[in-house]
């Protein structure tokens, strides 16, 4: 009797855990964002509120060593990770709360591991995303199209090209497939549902990656503002969370891509006449 009591007070406490636990990553990462990621450099020095950012300044390549590749692949990470937390958090709650019920009919294990396998699902969806955007950012900083130290683009037709890619993607019927994924936790669960721990984290990753395809070229923007700007950080921030919380999400989508495309033949106006 004394281990069924145990065991039913652990289920209730199951809700306190998660959420603590979603708090303490968030805030883990978005500290070692404010303390620069591992670059050694202030994020207030590469901050600013400047659209488009300076062009005109030193620019010292980087030495792309593998050490190198670590601290960008992680800052990428764990940016995303503080980013993506918040906006993920109600379908992780969803799915603590199904899983609870899981275990009170004895069909999952009494613990909050299954809920932590979900979550890791999903930020492995995002460790992929980094691979891919570390590389690209070695590449176009070896183009010459990246400031190496401040991060952010020095050419008006990359920023351009982001900034209507973007645009056109927002536009796109497979961002709103994604996009209903994300904000319809509860459809996505009964559509997914796997049991155990492996399942889980499947279904974790499984919705990672529509998140993923939400937002992907979103987060490439971190490319035209700054990827250590802190102003484009926690605007995209803000940005993913209306999309996929607020009611008419989707409409906000469409309007912004509107604004993405008007923003990116704006800086290919001022280019053309400076």
């Amino acid at each position: 009797m004394a281990e069924v009591t145990a065991t039913e007070q652990l289920v209730k406490r199951d809700r306190v855990i998660v959420v603590a636990g979603l708090v303490a990553i968030a805030l883990l990462a978005w500290a070692y964002v404010l303390a620069g990621s591992g670059t050694g450099t202030s994020t207030v020095a590469m901050t600013t509120w400047s659209f488009p950012p300076a062009a005109r300044m030193v620019n010292m390549p980087a030495t792309w060593d593998l050490s190198y590749w670590a601290i960008m692949l992680v800052m990428w990470w764990v940016m995303m990770v503080a980013m993506m937390v918040p906006s993920a958090a109600p379908m992780i709650l969803l799915f603590a709360r199904v899983n609870r019920h899981a275990q009170k009919k004895g069909q999952m294990d009494p613990s909050p591991v299954p809920t932590a396998a979900f979550a890791g699902g999903y930020l492995v969806a995002w460790l992929a995303f980094s691979v891919v955007a570390t590389t690209l950012q070695w590449g176009i900083e070896k183009l010459g199209l990246l400031h190496a130290m401040m991060m952010w683009s020095t050419s008006a037709g990359l920023t351009a090209a982001f900034l209507v890619t973007a645009g056109v993607y927002q536009l796109s019927p497979l961002k709103h497939v994604c996009l209903d994924h994300c904000r319809s936790p509860a459809l996505f669960l009964s559509k997914h549902w796997r049991k155990g721990r492996w399942g889980a984290l499947r279904m974790g990753l499984d919705h990672g990656l529509f998140c993923v395809g939400c937002c992907w070229f979103l987060m490439a923007l971190l490319f035209v503002g700054g990827i250590m700007n802190l102003v484009w950080i926690a605007g995209l921030a803000i940005f993913v969370l209306i999309e996929k919380v607020a009611p008419h999400g989707q409409w906000f989508a469409r309007i912004s891509g509107a604004g993405f495309i008007l923003a990116g033949v704006y800086v290919l106006a001022a280019q053309a006449f400076v």
